[in-house]
């Protein structure tokens, strides 16, 4: 297939034109004090699997709106002290799965969660997080569920669910709380650079391929869907294209990547029709923090590095983190 977006050298000048509202970090804030201020409990139930050398827990935890959201806690078996914490988030569509399939950072020496993602799971794993709030009309997805209106637009209570992961886990005994990381691929990516854009306890954040990014660019140049949703409810509500744009800067990876000072290991494919590079590029550009590396797949689609990016990932965080 040929290159669906600009690559090098052009996409080495671009630099993301999204505007940072005013109020972006009080409305994050306040988001965030709402949703601490409701509180709720947090559960760990040990879970039934056939696996011996780790711990698997499923946690129910308090996300925006108290909503109790989902996850897989798993540690490794033997372990002493506090351990590196690693959150993950997980792709369009999909759910939390089986504790089953994400080992690597259990057997590397961390504790890893991995979030569900409210009212999602159907598309390619499972999930058992509803979402129970309504929205104004939309387009089927979830792109432009409340999009009109910032407060009711689904990707804050999401981004909101992720800071909450962390205030559930951070305060028990097999967690360090200054070894924190965040990590995703496409939207988990997206939600990543949310919560480490948000959250100063976030030391390292590691967004594959990340969907979420330089919205007004990527909903023109992305070639399949989710940034189609936004398109076509565009298409017919011809008189909402400022209010929609005005919202998604709010909720764009490109503006917490300002102010995010956590240390950074992004990857972006060149032939990626669903998030476009130069949106990638435009959220790494504009990081703030000083230690970063983006690691480039010429060749690859959506699929990102796969298995390739996951030993980068290991690499670089334990030599941060052990």
């Amino acid at each position: 297939m040929p290159f669906p977006d600009i690559v090098h050298p052009a996409i080495d000048a671009y630099e993301s034109a999204v505007p940072m509202p005013a109020d972006f970090a009080a409305f994050w804030q306040e988001t965030l004090a709402e949703a601490r201020a409701i509180g709720g409990a947090v559960t760990m139930v040990p879970a039934e699997t056939t696996l011996k050398l780790v711990d698997v827990f499923d946690v129910t935890f308090p996300g925006f709106g108290g909503h109790p959201v989902k996850g897989w806690l798993v540690l490794p078996r033997v372990r002493e002290g506090r351990l590196p914490l690693v959150v993950q988030y997980v792709g369009y569509g999909g759910g939390r799965g089986f504790p089953h399939e994400m080992l690597h950072w259990a057997a590397s020496g961390f504790a890893y969660f991995r979030m569900d993602t409210r009212g999602q799971g159907s598309g390619w794993s499972t999930g058992a997080t509803p979402d129970p709030v309504g929205s104004t009309s939309q387009i089927p997805g979830l792109m432009t569920k409340g999009v009109l209106d910032k407060n009711d637009y689904y990707y804050r209570r999401l981004f909101t669910d992720g800071v909450r992961a962390i205030d559930a886990l951070i305060g028990e005994d097999f967690v360090d709380p200054e070894r924190v990381a965040v990590c995703g691929g496409s939207q988990g990516g997206g939600i990543a650079l949310a919560v480490a854009g948000i959250d100063a306890r976030v030391k390292a954040v590691m967004p594959d391929v990340p969907f979420l990014c330089d919205f007004p660019r990527a909903v023109r140049v992305a070639g399949r869907d989710p940034y189609g949703e936004i398109v076509r409810f565009l298409a017919q509500h011809r008189d909402k294209t400022d209010v929609v744009f005005g919202t998604l800067r709010y909720f764009d990876g490109v503006n917490f990547a300002r102010q995010c000072q956590a240390a950074a290991l992004f990857s972006v494919a060149l032939m990626d029709d669903i998030c476009p590079p130069s949106s990638v590029y435009g959220a790494f550009k504009a990081f703030a923090g000083a230690d970063k590396t983006i690691i480039e797949y010429e060749f690859n689609n959506h699929e990102g590095g796969g298995p390739f990016q996951d030993r980068q990932q290991m690499a670089w965080l334990s030599k941060r983190f052990l």
